[in-house]
């Protein structure tokens, strides 16, 4: 058992966000699914919470009502090997109401931020001329989507 586990709270789509990302992510398996009990009034057999685990990570989403909602004061980063990779993501995570943002970030439909970071793009930030790693810098900023090539063009630019 993991000692610790990101704990999501949804107003009610655990369940879905459960299959959202179990479809997304090609090293996950859904999990337990458990429901409110009797005593619970308005809420008897519904979902209470749904584990799943994305690349050996679990996750519990909980069913806890609309008192609280995701910022991006947390966020998940998602290492890419390579632009196929960082475009998969991307497209999946932002579909059905996602919403872009600047720099790899973006937010999926339940609201939740994700950093879609390519391997390169850190390397490419620590490069020993600064004024390389600079240029990265500058470029990485004005993406919405990390663009690898882009990043190599700035990073030899002149």
């Amino acid at each position: 058992m993991q000692k610790i586990t990101p704990f999501l709270w949804f107003e009610n789509q655990a369940e879905e966000a459960m299959n959202f990302y179990t479809a997304i992510f090609k090293s996950s398996k859904p999990g337990k699914v458990s429901r409110y009990g009797a005593k619970v009034p308005g809420k008897a057999g519904q979902v209470m919470t749904a584990t799943f685990e994305l690349f050996g990570l679990e996750f519990t989403a909980l069913n806890g009502g609309p008192h609280f909602h995701f910022n991006e004061s947390v966020s998940f980063l998602v290492r890419c090997e390579d632009q196929q990779e960082v475009d998969y993501y991307w497209e999946n995570l932002t579909a059905d109401g996602g919403t872009e943002s600047r720099c790899g970030w973006l937010k999926d439909k339940f609201g939740l931020s994700w950093q879609i970071v390519p391997n390169a793009l850190p390397e490419m930030l620590a490069d020993k001329d600064a004024l390389k790693a600079s240029r990265v810098m500058q470029a990485m900023l004005a993406m919405s989507k990390i663009d690898i090539n882009a990043l190599r063009q700035a990073r030899e630019s002149e």
